[in-house]
């Protein structure tokens, strides 16, 4: 295993624990096992460099703390820590979009909503703040982030929740490709890490497809609104390609299903015309917008179709996607696996999953050791590096089995 997560001459800020709500829980194993990993290399290591690791804390089979937040008749719920934490550096994990989750109340069964998971979030917060070392929490899909300016009389929920947690002691919050950053403006004097996942995508569809051939003649990034266009820019840039974008026309004199409806996609950008191109953004929500753009490209006779979006929510089913890609308009759809999904898209043909979990096991360990998390935030030289053994494999990519 590499060193780049041995960790010379610091020692951790406090023994490590993992909150992981049952939302989060199959994501927080990997994590866990990870880490596990980084620390049984890390004693190898300084072992042979005969360095002392009496006091690293690094003795444990998990890091996963056991909590649970159980619910009465009435629905009413509370966090309970079966532990002691006094003294630790805890890391409560949260996936507000995981809508598989029930719960009885008053003899009904409730399926738990964003809200829901939230509160349960302040339960375990709550129930540690007092004696823990120092409280963080990471959420993948920031909770109201698509909430997060104001148009009119309207309340802006996701600084009301950055603020919240806050105020409730909370230390670092880490999430991944935020819909807008700028929210983090609502907390100036806390710390709000934003972890992009484009290592991970392009790691994804090199694995997946082995014929691409890296230059402009040949591939293009798409932007399919203007709100992705930061993040295709960036991608395009590493892969040294072009960056096209659509923007949305919308008919502002009525409102369909609480907004203006789209009447066309307008294109700009040079050819697509027999290239392979990348379709990359935050979410894949109903999927609507996304289809018209793989469509469009198609039409305008691109010769493949890639979608890459960090959160494949597929709120409108899987359907629309299948018939899509039955008649062609796309090859494959990568989303990580920092949300739940469901297992009838494990199962589809289409679709690609990017693993996040020794992603965020890193970010975990950098902190716990008060380190600089630069090489996460930018992890420009990795994608170089894997673009380079990509392009020196003459019949394909051979994976690298690098740390994140």
């Amino acid at each position: 295993m590499s060193e780049d997560y041995v960790f010379n001459d610091t020692l951790p800020v406090a023994p490590l624990k993992i909150a992981a709500l049952e939302s989060c829980r199959e994501l927080a194993q990997k994590v866990d096992q990870h880490i596990i990993r980084f620390r049984q290399n890390d004693i190898e290591v300084l072992k042979k460099r005969e360095q002392d690791l009496n006091f690293r804390g690094y003795d444990r089979e998990s890091y996963l703390l056991d909590c649970a937040c159980p619910r009465f008749g009435s629905g009413e719920g509370k966090g309970v820590i079966n532990e002691s934490i006094r003294g630790d550096d805890i890391y409560v994990m949260v996936d507000v979009t995981n809508y598989s989750l029930t719960y009885r109340m008053n003899g009904f069964i409730n399926h738990m909503s964003p809200d829901d998971h939230f509160q349960d979030l302040k339960r375990i917060i709550g129930a540690t703040v007092s004696t823990a070392h120092r409280v963080n929490v990471i959420m993948p899909f920031l909770y109201e982030g698509r909430q997060h300016k104001r148009a009119g009389r309207e309340s802006l929920d996701c600084s009301l929740m950055l603020r919240e947690l806050v105020n409730m002691g909370v230390s670092n919050i880490i999430t991944f490709d935020a819909h807008d950053p700028r929210v983090q403006n609502a907390i100036p004097l806390t710390g709000l890490d934003n972890f992009m996942p484009t290592y991970q995508f392009i790691q994804s569809i090199f694995r997946k497809d082995k014929t691409l051939k890296i230059d402009k003649d040949h591939l293009m990034v798409i932007s399919p609104d203007e709100g992705a266009m930061s993040r295709a820019v960036y991608l395009a840039n590493n892969l040294g390609v072009d960056v096209g974008m659509f923007y949305k026309r919308r008919d502002y004199s009525r409102v369909v299903g609480g907004r203006n409806p789209i009447v066309a996609h307008e294109f700009l950008g040079s050819s697509v015309e027999d290239k392979t191109v990348i379709i990359i953004d935050d979410m894949i929500s109903s999927g609507e917008s996304m289809l018209d753009t793989a469509r469009e490209l198609k039409e305008k006779k691109a010769k493949r179709v890639i979608v890459a979006t960090t959160f494949g929510l597929f709120t409108d089913g899987l359907e629309k996607f299948d018939d899509f890609y039955n008649k062609g308009y796309f090859d494959f759809v990568v989303t990580t696996n920092l949300n739940y999904r469901t297992p009838d898209l494990l199962k589809r043909d289409w679709y690609v999953e990017a693993d996040m979990s020794k992603f965020i096991a890193a970010i975990i360990n950098s902190l716990n050791h008060n380190v600089s998390l630069e090489r996460a935030l930018v992890p420009t030289s990795r994608i170089q590096n894997i673009i380079r053994e990509y392009n020196r494999e003459s019949d394909g990519y051979q994976y690298v089995n690098s740390l994140v």
